[in-house]
């Protein structure tokens, strides 16, 4: 749409807002009355040139077919759409019968709502414009509203027409409503001082997309094209790649059937976009409203084609209960098959962090792809992100096991990174995600990248964040370089660049480097007093032994409400079961009978520091033993944690023994994938008995981890980059996780010299007129 006529057409209708509502509604409310009436004036418009024909045809089904409820076909077919109204009024009809009587106004008014066909009500409901109707009767602005919303100087429908001088005034395509519809909401919000909302689709981007979805697929369009959008707004996207493979004067021409589908969330865009569905034909029916993520709408269809630009940054936590049971997946679209380190297949969680939701919109996408076996093309996607989803996510994690899925099944056949600032209401960069389950010989197991960031031409005039655009030409030649799978080398720092990699090029394994646990130990009395506290509780209950003292064991109940109220006021967010063991004297007794053992093994052993704390250990057990004092596992961890600590001089904390031969001894050799003298480098360490080999306990505080590109064998890396460095660190191979990333800034930087301190010194002094002396002064210089 030619912008200064989108600025007309938005002027006009603010316009609206600004002189009939000012003293009726505040205004971030005008959005309530002027959005849905320019989507009612839009259809009503279409209506008035078949009014009698629709009741003709109201008159045949009533008075000669006796029919008591209508019958929608025939209405159809008279109105010319797949909608239509049977009251007697249209817009302009009840502007021109009204008198000052506002009462009689709103009875016609709403008579002439009722008329619509059920379609129609949906969105007048959605919209919620018969409350609107009424206020606005009621504040006696109804008739001004309806003056200027019959205008013959403004055009809503999606055809030219002339106004009373003669003038034309252009079309208002899907697109164009998009456009002004995004513009009114701007606006609408900032007088409101609120966000601005989602992120409506430039229309050269859906142009970009509509271009690498269709152009390399238009020999062998199927005769029956199915479209989705599975965040489709006011429905630009699928309208816009409906016109452009049925354009009679574009590339494609296609002859074959168009039917759109799309879902979306806010039932202002769903009303608008089901409007201009209903206008064009398309069958209304295909397009919901409500959260994608929340409900599959579309259970067991799968599309053709599929073009959105979802949400991002955006939090899914309120769709989370129908997506997952605690951590486990219970929505089939978001759990996939990945194979571990071993190659054993298993369920993987898909789902990316709570705080950004825009990655399972592409698996939506992905999961309602049709195989190539059952058309000639399969399913292709384009999909708008942020950078995010490109590298957020640790290996194993949700977002990396999307990228991993997409991937490794070889999907995923371009992303085109875009300037910043080409959207309107966000200055991010952004990046299209292309993908094919039925790729072209030549591209099998590769990913193509292309930097566009730089293509582009400056608007004259800033539309919010937009201030760039891209131009036909740059359209043309990223989908060249795309369609002909092009190395580019950009030259200078304008332009675009464009380089090819395998599919394995993206994916690391994520090695778990251990060290041994190395302790000193030595019981004394301040390290033993630390056993009062549970270590889960501490903070709380050291506050409470602060404050109350030994009385806490004497009638705790009478401090419980101040310590769960101090817990509160300090934000510890304690659930239930915490605050029910802090305030039990189980856990204070417990704590106490601990410090009691504590002091009985101080006694026996002593206070002396021990460097081996596997003689301490000793020490300990048989002590106890002794004593013939039980504890569990979990107490006397307490105790021995309480009195050690990690120190690098002192001796290695053993774990157990375990004896490997004969065929034991094969098996891990042939699951490490080592020979038997690398062992000691994946934590087995062999002993003066042969076949015997001794393992040790791991420090936590001092596991790392090494991210090993696919393509490198993990031991020969660990010799190379970690054994050199720290010499008793080994493999823990068995918590190996795969990763997949793709990182734009990395294969793209460009390394620019530094610039010499003589030129840096010379631009400074060009200043020293304007400084008067000062810069001189301080590079010693004056």
């Amino acid at each position: 749409m030619n912008t200064a006529v989108h600025n007309k057409l938005v002027s006009f209708i603010w316009s609206i807002a600004d002189d009939c509502l000012r003293d009726v509604y505040v205004r971030g409310k005008y959005r309530d009355v002027i959005l849905p009436m320019v989507v009612l004036r839009r259809l009503d418009a279409l209506l008035e040139p078949t009014k009698a024909a629709v009741l003709e045809e109201l008159a045949f089904q009533r008075d000669e077919a006796g029919f008591t409820e209508w019958e929608d076909e025939g209405l159809r077919q008279a109105s010319g759409y797949v909608f239509y109204n049977t009251s007697e009024w249209t817009l302009q009809r009840l502007y021109n019968n009204a008198t000052n009587n506002q009462q009689i106004l709103l009875a016609h008014f709403e008579d002439y709502l009722n008329g619509f066909s059920a379609n129609v009500k949906e969105i007048i409901d959605k919209f919620k414009l018969k409350s609107q109707v009424r206020h606005m009767a009621q504040k006696d602005v109804l008739l001004n509203v309806l003056e200027k919303f019959t205008s013959a100087y403004i055009n809503l429908t999606p055809f030219e027409k002339n106004d009373p001088d003669g003038r034309k005034l252009p079309a208002l395509s899907n697109l164009g409503m998009g456009y002004v519809f995004e513009e009114l909401i701007r606006r609408f919000n900032e007088e409101n001082n609120e966000e601005a909302g989602e992120h409506f689709t430039p229309r050269e981007v859906i142009d970009l997309m509509t271009h690498l979805v269709f152009e390399p697929v238009k020999h062998s369009l199927p005769p029956v094209m199915t479209i989705y959008d599975p965040a489709c707004g006011s429905g630009g996207m699928l309208t816009e790649s409906q016109n452009f493979i049925k354009d009679p004067d574009g590339e494609i021409r296609a002859k074959g059937d168009v039917h759109l589908y799309g879902k979306e969330i806010n039932d202002e865009t769903y009303a608008i976009c089901k409007s201009d569905m209903m206008i064009k034909g398309n069958n209304p029916a295909n397009i919901r409203v409500g959260s994608t993520l929340s409900t599959d709408e579309f259970a067991g269809v799968q599309f053709n084609f599929m073009l959105s630009n979802p949400p991002y940054g955006k939090s899914w936590a309120g769709e989370q209960k129908n997506i997952k049971d605690g951590k486990d997946v219970i929505d089939p679209r978001f759990q996939v098959k990945l194979k571990d380190y071993w190659g054993t297949e298993e369920d993987a969680d898909a789902t990316p962090r709570s705080s950004d939701g825009q990655l399972l919109f592409l698996m939506e996408m992905v999961s309602k792809m049709k195989p190539a076996d059952k058309n000639t093309t399969g399913s292709r996607i384009a999909s708008v992100h942020n950078g995010s989803s490109l590298f957020t996510g640790d290996a194993g994690g949700g977002e990396s096991n999307i990228r991993r899925y997409i991937i490794e099944n070889d999907w995923l056949e371009a992303i085109i990174q875009m300037p910043n600032n080409l959207f309107y209401n966000t200055g991010i960069t952004t990046y299209i995600w292309l993908l094919s389950n039925n790729k072209a010989a030549n591209r099998k197991g590769k990913v193509q990248l292309i930097d566009a960031g730089q293509l582009y031409r400056k608007l004259r005039k800033n539309l919010g964040n937009k201030n760039c655009e891209f131009a036909p030409e740059h359209i043309r030649q990223i989908v060249d370089v795309y369609e002909s799978l092009q190395t580019v080398d950009r030259a200078g720092d304008d332009g675009i660049a464009s380089k090819i990699f395998s599919n394995t090029d993206f994916g690391y394994y994520k090695v778990t480097i251990e060290r041994p646990k190395r302790l000193k130990a030595q019981f004394t009395a301040e390290r033993i007093e630390e056993l009062r506290f549970d270590k889960t509780l501490r903070e709380a209950m050291e506050w409470a032994y602060t404050e109350f003292g030994d009385a806490l064991y004497d009638n705790l109940a009478q401090h419980e409400k101040a310590i769960l109220d101090w817990c509160e006021k300090n934000d510890l967010n304690l659930n239930a079961k915490q605050s029910k063991a802090l305030v039990s004297p189980a856990t204070w007794q417990k704590g106490i009978e601990l410090i009691g053992v504590a002091n009985q093994l101080m006694q026996a052993i002593g206070s002396d520091e021990h460097n081996d704390f596997n003689h301490f250990l000793a020490l300990v057990d048989g002590h106890l033993k002794t004593a013939k004092i039980k504890l569990s596992a979990a107490e006397k961890n307490a105790i021995l944690n309480a009195v050690s600590w990690y120190h690098a001089d002192a001796e290695k904390v053993k774990k157990g023994v375990v004896k490997l031969s004969g065929d034991k001894l094969d098996t891990l050799l042939q699951h490490l994938g080592c020979e038997e003298s690398q062992l000691p480098d994946y934590g087995y360490y062999p002993t003066a008995t042969k076949g015997e080999y001794q393992q040790y306990e791991t420090e936590s505080d001092l596991r790392d981890t090494e991210n090993v590109p696919l393509a490198e064998d993990i031991y020969t890396y660990f010799l190379r980059e970690v054994k050199p460095h720290v010499t008793e660190a080994w493999i823990n191979l068995d918590a190996t996780k795969i990763g997949y990333e793709i990182s734009f800034n990395k294969y793209f930087y460009r390394h620019k010299p530094l610039r010499s301190l003589e030129e840096v010194s010379a631009d400074i002094l060009r200043l020293e007129d304007e400084s008067e002396g000062l810069i001189r002064q301080i590079l010693n210089l004056a």
